[in-house]
């Protein structure tokens, strides 16, 4: 943006891929573009990169080399999981998720719906938080499979994994998660908590677009989505993305680094969401203020759109977000804040602000000049009345 300095507090959507990523991916791309399935030294080059990003992202995670697979996208690993453990599980038809969940999961499990599965939603409190009793009741050896968010996307709440994997594991039906938002945010070691799959992408912690990751516990039955190679252990033909592996690798070996300094991503997230509490009328927060990623908050405004607010911050160099990016457009409130139970009149206000470990405090402070004279203004032009 010519003439003006961008504040990006969009970061669940996407990320600045880091600099380090993006040398580190050069080599790939220029010089060393080898197919890691050809033999000669070549290729074997390309397929040591490919295996050394491996190991840097299975230590980000927690879990063997051998239990990681490289994907296309997080949205990928979700069809592949969903779609791969409900065939193994043959006959069982029924699906458990949530009434929260991103978009990769709902569209597609209403797909599966279409096709004959039964899919049950778990609702959540006005928290964001799920019903565990609910999901207590519903699970039994007739479930094929239970797949709910680590971390939401759109409020940052993190969901009791553990606990949602260990009502799985006791009665044996495999439990997938969605982690695209909690990778590199939070400490994540899948291998100590009771999950069978997990899918995330390297684009939401400063590694490239186009590369994801799909956990997948050693012995959990589940046929691939993509036929025609021996690619990813069997169970994702296709050539390797090579450049964005090793792009997703090098992502992860800095996040490991920063993720113990997340603490400071908080308190600016903090003073940011306390700042705008206290200076503007109307706000409020969506979503348990305890139970969060550190660089999340959802914050509505009365008697406002989010699509307004939206727009008028991103002519003065201010880039937040309604919800969801695959939602961008819509008119309608979150789902995912009126399955919270909020008023659709506060919900239709809310903006999510996500920072990242390259926000600055002279961002934060530009943010907080912009925000109150842009709300005032459009409480002024655009009242919708509450």
């Amino acid at each position: 943006m010519r003439g003006m300095d961008v504040v990006y507090l969009d970061n669940n959507a996407t990320t600045r891929p880091a600099p380090e990523v993006v040398q580190a991916m050069l080599p790939y791309l220029q010089d060393c573009w080898g197919n890691p399935s050809s033999v000669h030294f070549f290729g074997q080059r390309a397929r040591k990169a490919v295996e050394d990003a491996r190991a840097s992202v299975a230590k980000l995670i927690g879990c063997t080399e051998a239990e990681l697979n490289f994907t296309g996208s997080g949205t990928e690993g979700v069809n592949t999981a969903l779609r791969g453990i409900l065939a193994a599980r043959s006959p069982r038809k029924r699906i458990i998720t949530s009434t929260v969940e991103h978009s990769a999961t709902r569209q597609l499990c209403a797909q599966l719906h279409k096709e004959g599965a039964e899919i049950v939603t778990i609702r959540v409190d006005g928290q964001g938080m799920p019903d565990l009793d609910a999901l207590s009741k519903a699970l039994d050896e007739d479930v094929a499979l239970v797949s709910m968010l680590w971390v939401n996307n759109e409020t940052g709440v993190i969901f009791p994994v553990d606990q949602i994997g260990t009502l799985c594991r006791n009665v044996r039906v495999p439990f997938h998660t969605d982690a695209t938002q909690a990778v590199g945010k939070i400490p994540v070691e899948v291998c100590d908590v009771a999950v069978d799959a997990m899918s995330f992408a390297a684009h939401k912690f400063h590694g490239p677009k186009g590369v994801g990751g799909l956990y997948i516990r050693r012995g959990v039955r589940m046929r691939p989505l993509h036929i025609g190679g021996p690619q990813e252990h069997g169970r994702r033909g296709g050539t390797e993305n090579v450049p964005g592996i090793v792009g997703m690798g090098k992502a992860a070996e800095l996040a490991r680094e920063f993720l113990p300094r997340m603490p400071r991503v908080a308190a600016q997230r903090d003073r940011l969401q306390g700042e705008i509490l206290q200076r503007i009328a109307g706000t409020s927060v969506n979503g348990s203020m305890t139970h969060r990623v550190s660089n999340t908050t959802n914050i509505s405004f009365a008697r406002l759109e989010a699509e307004a607010i939206l727009l008028l911050l991103s002519e003065r160099g201010i880039c937040a977000s309604a919800g969801a990016a695959c939602s961008s457009g819509s008119l309608e409130p979150s789902h995912v804040l009126l399955a919270m139970g909020i008023d659709p009149k506060i919900a239709h206000g809310a903006v999510r602000f996500s920072l990242s470990r390259y926000t600055t405090e002279a961002e934060i402070d530009r943010a907080l000049e912009v925000l109150p004279a842009a709300i005032e203004k459009l409480r002024q032009v655009l009242p919708v009345g509450v």
